[in-house]
């Protein structure tokens, strides 16, 4: 199941003598969660997008299909008139297969490149994570040692 941004706001760390700055580390959680609920929103924006672009694409089809019976009528009329007729109606398909081919490539250009930019933060995401669990981890491994060391020094001491 994906992250979503109420988990990161949810989000609480163990706290440590010796850790992060828990404001800072709020302010960067809010700060990623608005960045990731952005890229939410503009992802949901771009997949409106393509299914209305997919629409037009259906629209101009059914366009295609008029011309087509179009050109069946002006068969009946003058040669130089269904000459005309058909030139018009390649030039227009043309134009307009070649708009919703445009659309939809720059459509799925941008679905890639947000996916892309997507995955790049759940990189750095994953990356941040390990840094700070890896910090916790050496934090909490000195306090230790730090504590084991103390009954010797004390020993150290009653010696002398």
């Amino acid at each position: 199941m994906p992250l979503t941004p109420l988990d990161i706001y949810n989000k609480e760390f163990k706290r440590s003598v010796r850790g992060y700055s828990e404001d800072e580390v709020n302010e960067f959680l809010d700060e990623v969660v608005r960045d990731y609920e952005a890229l939410i929103r503009e992802n949901d924006e771009l997949k409106q997008n393509t299914a209305g672009m997919t629409e037009r694409l259906e629209e101009y089809r059914k366009l295609e299909v008029t011309l087509q019976n179009t050109l069946v009528v002006a068969q009946s009329t003058a040669e130089e008139v269904k000459l005309a007729a058909r030139k018009e109606a390649d030039l227009v398909i043309r134009e307009a297969e070649g708009k919703a081919q445009e659309m939809i490539h720059r459509a799925e250009t941008r679905v890639r490149e947000i996916m892309q930019e997507f995955e790049r933060l759940q990189r750095e995401t994953d990356q941040f994570r390990a840094r700070v669990r890896s910090l916790l981890e050496s934090q909490i491994a000195l306090f230790l040692d730090d504590r084991a060391m103390k009954p010797d020094r004390q020993l150290g001491r009653a010696d002398d």
